[in-house]
């Protein structure tokens, strides 16, 4: 799934079809999960180990497009014109837009599209607390840089919950990083529901 998700990639930014397509082939692939990035796919390969899915022994290959504005591209690619994959996606509520238009226009209409409230680590942090978030914080090292992030003044208008938000996004890598332990970190029933409703799904 690896090679398939990288051939993809690839084929999207103008690259060959046939390595995509002889490796979907070999591999297996009967869906494709449209993320938006990085953090996304790192949130949920998380929660499938969590819950024992092999996804892809499911025939399933989560894809980081890069971007909500990508999907119309990757969705042709995937769907129905191209691959003839099932096509599931997770998106923020400010680009489910992108996603209907991208997905009506791959002709796959009615491919099942989980809106998360705000983005997923909104959902993410709601689920946790924010007491929960700076504990993980604290055990990852990163408590000190938290702190001296509070400090700012930009922050002071701002809830804890928006400064944890804002505080994910200000180094590369930690989004991704994040995405990984903000999951391991949930307690049973407290996945939310645009993640738990996406993997039951796949």
């Amino acid at each position: 799934m690896v090679a398939f998700r990288a051939a993809v990639t690839r084929w999207a930014a103008g690259g060959p079809e046939r390595p995509a397509r002889e490796l979907a082939e070999s591999a297996g692939v009967r869906t494709a999960v449209l993320l938006e990035g990085l953090s996304d796919l790192a949130a949920v390969e998380s929660l499938a180990a969590r819950r024992g899915r092999d996804l892809a022994a499911d025939g399933v290959c989560a894809v980081p497009m890069g971007g909500a504005m990508s999907v119309g591209r990757y969705a042709a690619l995937l769907g129905p014109p191209g691959l003839g994959l099932r096509l599931v996606g997770l998106c923020d509520a400010g680009e489910r837009a992108f996603y209907e238009r991208g997905l009506t226009r791959a002709q796959a209409p009615s491919a099942r599209i989980h809106v998360c409230a705000a983005d997923l680590e909104d959902e993410l942090i709601r689920a946790l607390g924010t007491a929960g978030v700076e504990e993980i914080f604290r055990t990852e090292g990163d408590l000190r840089a938290w702190q001296t992030f509070q400090r700012q003044p930009a922050q002071h208008d701002r809830g804890r919950h928006q400064q944890i938000r804002r505080f994910l996004g200000t180094k590369k890598g930690r989004k991704i990083r994040y995405g990984r332990l903000l999951v391991e970190a949930l307690a049973p029933g407290r996945t939310p529901r645009p993640l738990d409703e996406l993997l039951t799904g796949v």
